[in-house]
This record gives structure tokens, C-alpha cells and sequence, in this order.
């Protein structure tokens, strides 16, 4: 528990709890030792009033109070205030004990702001955060403070991973409103025009002309449909039928799908996967996500024939790799990759096609199944797609 404490942070119950447990037992102590002093100073006081022969001897007699008990007792009676000795607490002390409560109560509550200042400076700062979001600034990331407790640090980097999120997402929908209607329109018009030039006996109406437009609709078709599987998928309502396969069966089926391909574009074919590698996911989702990874290389790095994928567990994940030797990308687009719509005009040519909608809707299908993808350059050139997938 000590060692999860230390990774994860102390739970908020505990750190609240230790803090105001701490402040009572100082006061506890602070109480106890003033009593303490108080009692031993009233009893000294008592004793310079007696004669030196009397508390002499009293001295002597309490090393064995049974024993002594009748010459104690008239000793105490002769010389000291008997109330002292009554069951109840003397008034004045009593007092001395209100005294100290009133004395202490005020360090308490002193004390106890100053514990909670850094935690209540946490949820200032938070709050300030949410306020500049709600206006509109995305850009906003707190710096959580190493002793925050648990559910304070994970309040803070969920918010930072919010605001990444918004961020991207109005990115995405700035960029794409345009790109969308490019996408729809250019198919759209191709159709449309070879409809009208049909109906003005341009051309033909033959099965082939009827195909290039169904070719055209169905492009549209795809498009759409691709949309929807990310609005889903972002939405948390993709249906995932999950069941237990595995990984490498999977990935050699989708390098065989693609075989006219690969070998049309000369690619070098490496893969790397322990045969007992299994995982429990969607299995046509994940093969998708694949595909598309490889249907990357071919457009975008068939110049580096090369594509190499790999699959490992790490812990209680399943990390796929596929690499290429392509162009890869600047580092600062990598982050962009999984956007929608997005391409790097000068790493992956937008004169090569592509809705750019590929990482996008590999990103959300990994996501919808607790996972992640993400891309990064690769040591001697290349680039390198990592899918990391709960077991």
C-alpha cells in the first residue's frame, strides 16, 4: 500500500485525515503539558509554604504511602488546603482548564488553515482553470503539486487532458468544415457531372459510364460512413464485439489482404510476433485499425521498402508497432497525426490522396477499446505507428 501511496499519491482521506489528526494530538499535548505545569507549579507553591522539617518528612513518608498512610494523612491535613484532595476538580482549575482550551482553540484553527492552504490553493488554481475554458482558452494546463493528494492530482491531469482534447477538437472542427466540403464536393461533382453529360448525350448511357458514377457515390458512401465511426467512437456508443484472438493471426491476415499491393510497391515485409500472443478486443475493429496502418505505408512510404510490424504484451498491454523508411514526419506534427482530415503537406504529400481520415478513426476505435495510438519518428528515418491495447 506504502509503495502504491508513494507512485499513485496518498488517497485524499488519508492525507485530510493524518493532517487534522496530527492538530488534535498537538493540542492534546499542548493541553496535557500546560495541565501538567500548571499542577506542578500549584504543588510547589504549596510546599515553600510549610515549614522545611514538615515537607522533610513527608518526603520520607510517601516512599511507602501504605504503610504511612495515617501520618501522611494528618500531615496533609495540618499543613496543606484539603480541598486539593476531594474527588472533584477545584474550581480554579477547572478555569485553568477553559483557560487553556481558550488559549489553544485559536492555534487549532490557525494551524489547520495553514494545512489546508496548499490543497485549497490547488482548487483556486483549478478554478481559474475552468474559468478560462468556459471562455473559450483551451490552451490552459495546471502544474499539480507533488504533495497533492491522489484524487487532487488525478482531478488535475484529467482536467489538462480535457482542455487537450477541446483543443484538438476545436482544431479539428476549424480545419475541417472546409476540408469536408472539398471532400463531399469533389466526388460529388464528378458524379453529377457525368449524370448531367449523360442526360445531354455527351456520353452514353453504357454500364460503364453508370459504374464511374456509382464508383463516385460510393466514395461519398465511405466518407460518410467513416464520419459516423468517429462521431460514435468519440461519442463512447461504438459497439465493440470483443472476443479473444490471436495477434498474430490477425496481422499476417491483414498483410495477406494486402499482398498485390505490397508486392506491387516492392516493400520489404518484416513481421515479429510471438504466436501466443492473444488479446480480447474487437477483432474486425483492430483489424481495421491495421489495415489502415498498412494502407499508410503504401501511399504515403512505399519509397522505403520497407514495412515492418511488431507486436509485444508490456504488462497489461499489447503494443503493436508498424514502421515504415519513409519520409516520416516533423516532430511538431507528430501530435497532429490522429487529427482529422489533417496531412503534413511537405511528409505526407496531400497530392497522394487520402480523406486523412485513417490515424483518426485507428486513434478512436484504439481509444473506444481503453488504448491509444500514436505516432513517432523512427531511429535512422522512418516513421512508426504504436497501438497500445489493454489485454
Amino acid at each position: 500500500m506504502l509503495a502504491r501511496w508513494r507512485r499513485q499519491g496518498v488517497p485524499l482521506w488519508v492525507w485530510m485525515g493524518l493532517r487534522m489528526s496530527m492538530l488534535a494530538i498537538i493540542a492534546v499535548i499542548v493541553i496535557a503539558l500546560t495541565m501538567w505545569c500548571y499542577l506542578n507549579a500549584k504543588e510547589q507553591r504549596y510546599l515553600r509554604q510549610v515549614p522545611a522539617d514538615v515537607s522533610a518528612q513527608l518526603e520520607v513518608l510517601i516512599r511507602e504511602p501504605q504503610k504511612n498512610a495515617d501520618q501522611i494523612w494528618s500531615l496533609l491535613r495540618e499543613h496543606y488546603n484539603i480541598a486539593l484532595y476531594l474527588p472533584a476538580m477545584p474550581d480554579d482549575d477547572w478555569w485553568m482548564l477553559v483557560l487553556m482550551v481558550v488559549v489553544v482553540t485559536p492555534f487549532i484553527i490557525i494551524s489547520g488553515l495553514l494545512v489546508s492552504r496548499s490543497m485549497s490553493r490547488q482548487f483556486t488554481v483549478l478554478g481559474a482553470g475552468v474559468r478560462k475554458v468556459r471562455d473559450g482558452d483551451f490552451s490552459i494546463r495546471l502544474a499539480s503539486s507533488p504533495r497533492a493528494p491522489q484524487e487532487l492530482a488525478e482531478l488535475t491531469d484529467n482536467f489538462n487532458d480535457m482542455g487537450r482534447r477541446l483543443a484538438q477538437y476545436e482544431r479539428e472542427l476549424e480545419e475541417s468544415s472546409a476540408m469536408l466540403a472539398h471532400e463531399l464536393r469533389t466526388p460529388l461533382n464528378a458524379a453529377m457531372g457525368r449524370l448531367q453529360a449523360i442526360l445531354d448525350d455527351v456520353f452514353p448511357l453504357e454500364p460503364d459510364q453508370l459504374r464511374k458514377v456509382h464508383g463516385q457515390l460510393e466514395q461519398i458512401n465511405r466518407l460518410v460512413g467513416d464520419l459516423h465511426l468517429m462521431s460514435l467512437a468519440r461519442a463512447g456508443q461504438l459497439g465493440l464485439e470483443k472476443d479473444h484472438f490471436g495477434v498474430r493471426d490477425l496481422l499476417l491476415e491483414r498483410l495477406e489482404w494486402a499482398t498485390l499491393r505490397i508486392a506491387a510497391a516492392g516493400l520489404v515485409v518484416t513481421t515479429r510476433c510471438d504466436p501466443g500472443l492473444a488479446l480480447r478486443a474487437d477483432r474486425d475493429r483492430i483489424g481495421q485499425t491495421v489495415s489502415i496502418l498498412i494502407e499508410n505505408v503504401l501511399r504515403y512510404a512505399a519509397d522505403g521498402k520497407v514495412l515492418d510490424v511488431t507486436a509485444y504484451a508490456e504488462g497489461a498491454m499489447v503494443t503493436i508497432v508498424v514502421a515504415d523508411r519513409g519520409p516520416g514526419m516533423d516532430a511538431e506534427h507528430l501530435s497532429r497525426a490522429v487529427d482529422r482530415f489533417w496531412r503534413a503537406e511537405d511528409s505526407r504529400s496531400r497530392h497522394l490522396g487520402g480523406s486523412g481520415l485513417g490515424l483518426a478513426i485507428g486513434a478512436a476505435i484504439c481509444e473506444s477499446h481503453g488504448g491509444t495510438l500514436t505516432c513517432r519518428n523512427r531511429s535512422g528515418g522512418g516513421l512508426e505507428v504504436v497501438l497500445k491495447l489493454p489485454v
